[in-house]
């Protein structure tokens, strides 16, 4: 039996709730990043005893649709599947529904789910510096009941997982582009889980490929990556009612 922590975590929110998990998990958890772009997916096979917990951010209540496509290239073979839905304190809509169709796709047996909140990805203002200790708390009491419910043989049922189908249409703006500040390092080429950033022109931004996951932006060592100002603000404004009140963590079990 072998322990795999799956995670598309462009910013880091997602990674640090699923750190959390998996420390409280008790066991070590071989990491598997979905957002390296060049990586081949489909040479991972699981065994029917292996656990994963896979995490993914909700972007406009739906599933990146860069980690749907690398999780249905894997091969899951019965493994059990802990599911970890992660979002800036709005919504998550169809997010764990749609996790919960991929990796069923591929073949993995989902036993549990999570939603939890991070720090919104774009506009830092909501869920700031969230997961906190209260998070931390709260996520590490779930690690348990998740570690018995798969010791238990327990199957999440999908009637039992938030969502609809056909799920929300995704429809991400926010495209960041880089400034006269840009010295053309090209961290920013080399982070970008799509391949939206050209080598030969790091200040632009392929906006049809671009998923608005903000890592140019968080990695930029010159901060020479941004959106723009007009949308954030006009964004921040339409969000400020949702993301407002805080927003606690859920645990899906059967």
């Amino acid at each position: 039996m072998k322990f795999y922590e799956m995670i598309f975590s462009p910013t880091g929110g997602t990674k640090r709730v699923a750190d959390i998990l998996a420390k409280g998990w008790q066991k070590e958890f071989v990491p598997v990043d979905l957002t390296d772009c060049g990586k081949d997916y489909s040479g991972y096979t699981f065994a029917e005893d292996d656990v994963c917990l896979v995490a993914v951010p909700s972007y406009g209540g739906r599933v990146p649709e860069p980690a749907v496509l690398r999780l249905k290239e894997l091969k899951g073979n019965g493994a059990r599947a802990i599911l970890v839905v992660v979002y800036g304190n709005r919504a998550y809509e169809d997010t764990m529904l749609e996790l919960y169709d991929a990796v069923t796709e591929a073949g993995f047996v989902p036993a549990a789910g999570v939603a939890a909140i991070a720090e919104h990805s774009i506009m830092r203002q909501f869920a700031s510096g969230r997961p906190d200790a209260g998070d931390e708390q709260v996520l590490t009491g779930y690690a348990g009941i998740l570690r018995e419910k798969v010791e238990e043989g327990k199957i999440l049922q999908r009637a039992d997982v938030p969502g609809n189908e056909p799920y929300r249409e995704f429809g991400g703006a926010m495209k960041p582009v880089g400034n006269k500040s840009c010295t053309g390092c090209g961290i920013c080429v080399k982070s970008c889980p799509v391949g939206a950033i050209p080598k030969d022109m790091p200040r632009k931004t392929d906006a049809e490929k671009c998923i608005s996951c903000m890592r140019c932006v968080a990695v930029c060592p010159g901060k020479a990556r941004k959106v723009s100002r007009v949308l954030l603000f006009a964004a921040g404004k339409k969000l400020k009612k949702a993301c407002g009140e805080r927003k606690e963590n859920e645990l899906f079990v059967d």
